[in-house]
């Protein structure tokens, strides 16, 4: 062991520690490496800091770019209601289909770009349940992981393998020659998921912070809206049609109080912000809020609508599209001594008062008569654009909470397909390596910058740029660690060791060495360096070599016990909340069992006899 090789290990293990101890933050450690490596000497400066400019970095920071473009139309969002409606409030039955999906999805894509596009989901999920993040974006990952081990091109160490084996003169694997033993682990996963989840949240009172933010449930329990809420449609002959709201006097005359109206489409309805020089037509859905609920059925029968069903308290089934916020009346504003009519709140501002709190209580009646005060709170509802405009006015009214709902909404809805397009386009470039996975992605961020799906502004936001400083900083090491013989020596005492064990014992070694290997560099880079030894391994043997090489590939994906073992891992630990003994608690077990798994059912795929 020479004398740099020493000066690498010592900067790794105190990396290590520092990691484990979590302080100071991950990616503070990564620059500490990147500077400490060329002060001891080990490599140059541009070396060192090569990392930033590494493709599958770019292709990291572009996959979070087209995850915001999913989340900014709503497709995140339809996701996640799918998997809440057939989850049915179920933890259990969640957790096993967003594993089934993510392993689905990751087995002809990037996993990286699968589970990016996941996290937001997870989050929403986890706040409409209730339940703390991190007990499903451990699933989340280990999905991802297991998604490479699904298909020929679910990882780039697949591909590798399936190189090497035909340089020398060996049959490649076919497409889903790896599909029996992925089909196996993801089984695995699934039964040790649902096992250990009450062990992947190391801090309990992390959950009840997580839930703290108010949302549109709490609005309506505290101001009483639970029975005010009514939808309706503008049926024929209806002396609402062709008429304009300011005409009409709903709020005095009828106490309805419009909250937004729904105009069918051809391809989906409009949302419209109801102003007095709104005209009503035929069709028209309109949502609307009655101080007294007894009003409704008068109102309905007078103005010849039809009533419709309106799932849920008030407008929680519409929250994709309708909002709420709170804003208070604070000193010297123009609200003081006057009502909200006169005000005519709705007209300046495109939202409905719909509560009204004082000294901390809600009032239930004659909240639009009532004169205002300095201190008053007001319930607005509407749609999210008017929501967010709220935040831009500071004279009258300062906005004093933003449900938690409002994370969700998709601000870009009406360019959902055009999202669906640039993702589509990306996975079939991916799946037919026409272009490297970093120019898809690529091409991707910039249709959907054509498209207006993202803007640069929540582009630059949604790259979680803690992740992929982590990323890479860690990546000199890799080159540190083969230029000063480290690898080759672990490699030699591998074929020193397990060259005269039988083919199951050497199997279990290439896996084990594989996966130490891989707690330190890239999964492709492992499978680069311990491919040809496997297969000469397997030719010193006489045995079949393809055992060796899917070993080597399932190994190199098994990178479940570190947070720097893979960008997937990395991914996760902020937004689950982890830290790095949690990978370490959760994911050695697991990786041993996957050894155990690869041991006896790769012999059983390909023969080593």
């Amino acid at each position: 062991m020479n004398a740099d090789l020493i000066k690498v290990l010592l900067a790794l293990a105190a990396c290590v520690v520092m990691l484990v101890r979590d302080k100071p933050r991950m990616d503070v450690v990564a620059l500490l490496a990147m500077m400490a490596l060329p002060l001891m000497g080990l490599m140059t400066v541009p070396e060192a800091f090569a990392g930033f400019g590494d493709p599958s970095v770019i292709l990291i920071a572009a996959l979070f770019v087209v995850g915001e473009g999913l989340v900014r139309t709503g497709v995140t969002y339809q996701v996640g209601e799918w998997l809440l409606k057939k989850a049915d409030s179920s933890e259990t039955r969640l957790l096993i289909l967003l594993m089934l999906v993510v392993a689905g999805l990751g087995a002809v894509m990037s996993s990286t770009g699968v589970v990016a596009v996941f996290i937001p989901v997870v989050l929403g999920v986890s706040r409409k349940l209730k339940i703390h993040p991190g007990r499903l974006m451990m699933p989340l990952c280990f999905a991802g992981l297991t998604s490479g081990m699904m298909t020929l091109v679910g990882t780039p160490p697949n591909l590798v393998v399936d190189a090497a084996l035909k340089q020398r003169g060996h049959a490649g694997f076919s497409f889903f020659a790896f599909t029996p033993l992925g089909l196996s682990v993801l089984g695995l996963g699934l039964g040790y998921m649902l096992l250990v989840r009450r062990w992947l949240v190391s801090d309990p009172r992390a959950s009840a912070a997580t839930m703290s933010r108010r949302g549109l449930s709490h609005f309506i329990e505290e101001y009483q809206l639970q029975k005010r809420g009514c939808r309706f449609r503008v049926s024929v002959g209806s002396p609402l049609i062709g008429a304009k709201l300011e005409t009409l006097n709903l709020r005095q005359a009828h106490g309805a109080n419009l909250i937004s109206v729904e105009r069918p489409g051809r391809l989906r309805s409009e949302l419209l912000q109801p102003v007095g020089k709104t005209v009503l037509m035929e069709g028209d859905v309109l949502l609307v809020d009655f101080f007294a609920a007894d009003n409704a059925m008068e109102f309905g029968e007078k103005m010849g609508l039809k009533r419709l069903p309106l799932r849920g308290h008030y407008f929680m089934e519409r929250l994709n599209e309708v909002g709420m916020a709170e804003v208070a009346v604070p000193p010297e504003s123009a609200l003081i001594g006057k009502t909200v009519l006169e005000q005519r709140f709705r007209t300046r501002h495109g939202v409905s008062v719909v509560g009204l709190r004082r000294n901390g209580s809600a009032l239930r009646t004659g909240v639009l008569e009532e004169k205002l005060k300095m201190g008053d709170v007001l319930l607005v509802a509407g749609p999210w654009k008017a929501i967010r405009k709220l935040r831009g006015q500071i004279q009258d009214f300062l906005v004093l909470s933003l449900p938690a709902e409002m994370d969700e909404v998709a601000p870009a809805a009406n360019r959902a397909p055009y999202a669906l397009a640039a993702l589509g386009i990306m996975m079939a470039l991916m799946i037919t390596g026409a272009v490297p996975n970093v120019t898809a992605a690529l091409i991707a961020c910039l249709l959907m910058g054509a498209f207006r799906c993202v803007d640069f502004k929540s582009a630059y936001r949604s790259i979680h740029w803690q992740s992929l400083v982590l990323i890479a900083g860690m990546m000199p090491f890799a080159r540190a660690l083969e230029t000063t013989g480290g690898v080759e020596m672990a490699v030699n005492g591998l074929t020193a060791a397990l060259g005269d064990a039988g083919p199951r014992a050497i199997l279990a070694g290439v896996f084990a060495l594989t996966a130490m290997i891989g707690l330190f560099i890239s999964n492709t880079a492992t499978a680069v360096l311990m491919t040809p030894i496997a297969l000469g391994l397997a030719e010193r043997l006489q045995v079949a070599p393809h055992a060796f090489g899917m070993t080597v590939a399932i190994a190199a994906s098994a990178a479940f016990m570190t947070p720097v073992s893979s960008p997937v891992n990395t991914l996760v630990m902020a937004p689950g909340r982890y830290r790095f003994g949690d990978f370490v608690r959760v994911g050695v077990p697991f990786t041993l069992l996957v050894l155990v798994v690869t041991v006896v059912v790769v012999p059983w795929l390909f023969p080593v006899r």
